[in-house]
């Protein structure tokens, strides 16, 4: 029997980074499709509002309500591998570090991650996370097909070619359209990568860059805030076996990147003024790292040190200019921040309201030590990207609203029009989605309060 949980005291419930909090009415856990589909028939006929939870990942409202949250928590791992069409239809609460080990037993894998894998695969697509691979897609490119339980529990098919525009609006959907309750995956055979990571000069790597990112497979890096370093990664292709004992790889994620720094964030968040000095510590602890593994084990590290982060999309072409204004506009404001910056790349899709829509894509993304004000840096930072086209990542802060997001994408109004129809009573959004969907409506800023701690209502 599924279970819920609802008392005269609403639930209290808060995100990763505790951004966002929320008091549902009811938490319920399905077990199954049917049982899924039963409790959506009986929501919408009782006027609820619902929202679905993964592990709660997402920095913005997205997953809010005071009503009825829905987890999927009951319903993981993979339901059947067709080998022949090289797909793999999962259940969609399924965590994504349980996917990549569930797929290797059957010698298979994903073809891309990106750098945590604590989310559910619904989760992952609904808000178009991603790794990096210019030769690569987000982790929704990679969906064939999706099972969805709409707003009256009508049990919804669809892919590229059943119900092709609905599948294009689900892809990417927010969690607006519908509960999903499978996916569909395209997967290959299992590979092995072997992972790099060294610390580099930040004008070699930009003098470097089109051919580390068209030589890996996988590249990013990470600049070190008011240092000339920057931590770079590659990952690729190998047939060398896994690392046996790789001793200074576990130190180095578990110690080092999270033992270490959640020392150093501490000190930062007491002592703010240190922090242009932690960050020149932190950047002299960048190890040179090489190991060997199975992809899903190194596409992912350990984040035990919370955060708080806005990450936008811009064109491939444009990465330069922005990152050249990021850094001018850091050493002008000199913010207290240690946090690095994250750029990553990836290839152009079709999918309606993805981030890297018909474009070569990078990515950059600037983080704040949870606890620490991070409003006053991410609102300086966020005007670079506006004039590249820039689009932010749905799980992350922005505070761009409805009217200009139509802008950036030209599906817009196709995907209101198909959450209309699927949902016409609003089942599915929350005040958040309620304004970020209506295009005449300012959304409320993703962003909370000065004293570092996000507003609840938010």
């Amino acid at each position: 029997m599924a279970t819920q949980k609802s008392a005269s005291k609403p639930t209290r419930w808060r995100n990763w980074s505790d951004s966002v909090r929320g008091t549902p009415r009811a938490v319920y856990l399905p077990r199954g499709i049917d049982e899924l589909a039963q409790a959506m028939g009986r929501y919408s006929r009782e006027g609820r509002h619902v929202r679905v939870v993964g592990d709660g990942h997402s920095f913005t409202p997205l997953a809010q309500t005071d009503d009825v949250l829905i987890s999927l928590d009951n319903m993981q791992g993979v339901i059947a591998i067709d080998a022949e069409r090289g797909t793999a239809r999962v259940q969609a609460g399924t965590r994504l570090r349980l996917l990549g080990d569930q797929l290797l037993k059957h010698g298979l894998a994903q073809e891309n991650l990106g750098d945590i894998d604590v989310q559910s695969i619904a989760g992952a697509i609904s808000t178009g996370t991603h790794g990096t691979g210019i030769r690569f897609g987000s982790i929704a490119t990679q969906v064939v097909g999706l099972t969805l339980v709409a707003a009256s529990g009508e049990v919804i098919q669809c892919s590229e070619t059943e119900r092709p525009d609905i599948f294009k609006a689900a892809q990417v959907s927010l969690g607006a359209l519908g509960v999903i309750a499978e996916v569909t995956l395209r997967v290959m055979p299992a590979k092995r990568l072997r992972f790099v990571s060294r610390r580099e000069r930040v004008d070699d790597v930009l003098a470097n860059l089109e051919r580390y990112k068209w030589e890996n497979s996988h590249f990013e890096f990470f600049w070190m805030p008011y240092t000339p370093w920057a931590q770079v990664k590659f990952l690729n292709e190998t047939d060398d076996p896994p690392s046996k004992g790789n001793v200074f790889g576990t130190l180095n994620k578990i110690v080092l990147e999270n033992g270490l720094y959640w020392v150093l964030s501490e000190t930062a968040r007491i002592a703010r003024p240190a922090t242009r000095t932690i960050s020149r510590v932190s950047a002299m602890g960048i190890a040179t790292v090489s190991e060997t593994d199975y992809s899903h084990r190194l596409f992912a590290t350990p984040r035990a040190v919370k955060f708080q982060e806005m990450e936008y999309n811009i064109p491939a072409a444009d990465f330069p200019a922005v990152l050249a204004e990021v850094r001018a506009v850091m050493k002008r404001e000199k913010f207290n921040v240690h946090f690095p910056i994250e750029c990553r790349f990836v290839q152009s899709d079709d999918i309606w309201l993805s981030p890297a829509y018909q474009r070569e894509s990078a990515y950059i993304a600037i983080h704040m030590y949870k606890g620490m004000p991070y409003e006053r840096y991410f609102r300086a930072i966020e005007p670079i990207y506006q004039p590249y086209g820039g689009r932010p990542h749905w799980g992350k802060m922005h505070t761009l609203d409805g009217a200009t997001l139509a802008t950036r994408y030209p599906h817009w109004d196709d995907f209101r029009r198909v959450r209309a129809a699927l949902d016409p009573n609003g089942v599915f959004l929350n005040d958040y989605l309620r304004r970020l969907l209506d295009a005449d409506t300012p959304v409320a800023p993703a962003l909370g309060a000065s004293t570092g701690e996000s507003s609840p209502t938010l």
